[in-house]
C-alpha cells in the first residue's frame, strides 16, 4: 500500500510542480524511504532529516526551545516547526514531519502509539494527532508513514485546485 501511495504522492507533486522534504522522528526515515524507493523520485524529493533527538530538532530544523518547553516533543506544535524547518532549510515547497511514541510503552505522559503530524509550506500548514494505540513499534511506524503519505497527497491535491 505504501508503495502505491508513494507513487500517487510523487505523481501529484510532479503535476503541481512541488518539491518535498521530510523531518522524521518516530518514523526514523520511513517516509523518505517510501518516497525514494520509487525510481525518479529525485525530481520531487529534496531531502530529509531524521531528527530523533531534541538537539537535532533544535539545531538542524530550528524547533524553538520555547515550543519544546511549552508543548513537549510529542505535539502538533513541534511537528509543525519540524515541517517548517524541513521545507525552509532543504529548499522544498512542502515539508512533512512526524514526532511521536512508537513504543514499546509510553514516553512520559505520551502513550505508545501517539503520533503528531504536520505538512507545511510557505502558505499552508496542517497538523494532526493520531493515537494508533499499543499495536507494536513496527505497526505504529508503518501506520504513521502511511498516514503522513495520505496527508501529503491530500495537501498536494488541495493546493493544486
Amino acid at each position: 500500500m505504501s508503495r502505491d501511495l508513494a507513487i500517487r504522492v510523487l505523481d501529484a507533486c510532479r503535476a503541481a510542480e512541488l518539491k518535498l522534504a521530510t523531518a522524521e522522528s518516530c518514523t526514523g526515515g520511513m517516509i523518505a524511504a517510501a518516497l525514494t524507493d520509487i525510481a525518479g523520485s529525485s525530481d520531487v524529493v529534496e531531502g530529509g532529516v531524521v531528527s530523533y533527538s531534541v538537539a537535532v530538532k533544535r539545531k538542524i530544523l530550528g524547533v524553538s526551545a520555547q515550543t519544546l518547553d511549552d508543548f513537549g516533543v510529542v505535539s502538533e506544535e513541534v511537528a509543525q516547526e519540524m515541517a517548517e524547518g524541513a521545507w525552509s532549510h532543504l529548499g522544498a515547497d512542502l515539508g512533512v514531519a512526524t514526532t511521536g511514541v512508537a513504543g514499546p510503552g509510553p514516553s512520559g505522559d505520551d502513550p505508545e502509539g501517539r503520533v503528531c503530524f504536520a505538512v507545511s509550506g510557505p502558505v499552508y500548514t496542517r497538523t494532526e494527532t493520531v493515537n494508533f494505540g499499543a499495536i507494536g513499534r513496527d505497526a505504529v511506524r508503518a501506520m504513521a508513514t502511511a498516514h503522513a503519505l495520505h496527508m501529503l497527497l491530500d495537501t498536494v491535491e488541495q493546493l493544486a485546485r
